[in-house]
């Protein structure tokens, strides 16, 4: 089970995923055989570019994307991970230069013509995926507009949310369960997501994660403290406990979750995750 590796074997069976289910390390003719073969299944993920706090890179959504499409793929058997694609709905800040985003609809129309290219190439299943809060609403329209659509020549198009949101809203619950303290953008499950991932491969500067502390969170319905200097580093809460032993857990979380949701949404021939969360 790739999600279930230790972290000194994970990029050795990376790579030989890569051969059978990363469409833009496959040649044509493999992608060919590979639909013929019964891998009838594409699967769209979107990372995207922003800052990620001053120890981790800016391409995290997408580097974490690619591993975890990439897990997923090969747990269901069936599917092709197409590029994941690494802009997300967002917007530039120059105060925080690291953000490259989309507007909404652009965003929605670059997923809705990609899954279009797909299904020209052969595939049957499209499942639409993002590693980023901005664009989830945008991922559910474009599947049930696509959906509605194709219904009748037999495709499908449908949206995982639970990748996102399930996964990240049970790993807060644990979180809060051993008292690691409140964290969200570039905090604890970012930092140690990449830090698992690749924390060997430069994307956290790891000298930094002793100081990663930024804004205050706040409990829900809970006043901020005036009295609190606010922080403007990227950082939402405190990251520092950060480590890869977590980021193994929020990694296998995503892919678990995605995996039993997308098995579901294709058996059942639901047009869209949403209302699953």
């Amino acid at each position: 089970m790739v999600s279930g590796l230790p972290l000194v074997l994970l990029a050795v069976s990376m790579s030989a995923q890569s051969s059978s289910v990363d469409f833009e390390m496959m040649t044509w003719p493999e992608v060919k055989a590979a639909i013929q073969h019964g891998k009838t299944t594409a699967l769209v993920y979107n990372g995207g570019t922003e800052q990620r706090g001053p120890q981790n890179v800016n391409g995290g959504h997408t580097l974490m994307g690619h591993a975890t499409v990439l897990a997923i793929a090969t747990k269901l058997g069936n599917a092709i991970a197409a590029p994941v694609l690494p802009f997300s709905v967002n917007n530039a800040n120059a105060e925080l230069p690291g953000t490259i985003g989309l507007t909404g609809p652009i965003f929605a129309s670059v997923n809705e013509q990609v899954a279009e290219q797909l299904i020209k190439n052969g595939f049957r299943n499209i499942v639409l995926m993002g590693d980023h809060g901005g664009g989830q609403k945008e991922l559910d329209e474009v599947a049930r507009k696509l959906s509605e659509k194709y219904s009748t020549q037999g495709v499908r198009i449908v949206y995982c949310d639970q990748v996102y949101s399930k996964a990240n809203g049970d790993f807060d619950k644990y979180l809060a369960e051993k008292r690691y303290p409140l964290s969200s953008h570039a905090g604890i499950p970012d930092t140690s997501e990449m830090m698992y991932l690749g924390g060997d491969k430069g994307w956290v500067r790891k000298e930094l994660i002793a100081g990663a502390v930024g804004d205050p969170m706040r409990k829900p319905g809970e006043p901020r403290d005036t009295s609190v200097k606010r922080i403007n580093n990227g950082i939402s809460g405190d990251g520092r406990r950060s480590n890869a032993e977590l980021g193994k857990r929020i990694f296998d979380l995503k892919v678990d979750y995605a995996v039993n949701q997308i098995r579901q949404l294709l058996d059942s021939g639901r047009s869209s995750g949403a209302g699953q969360r």
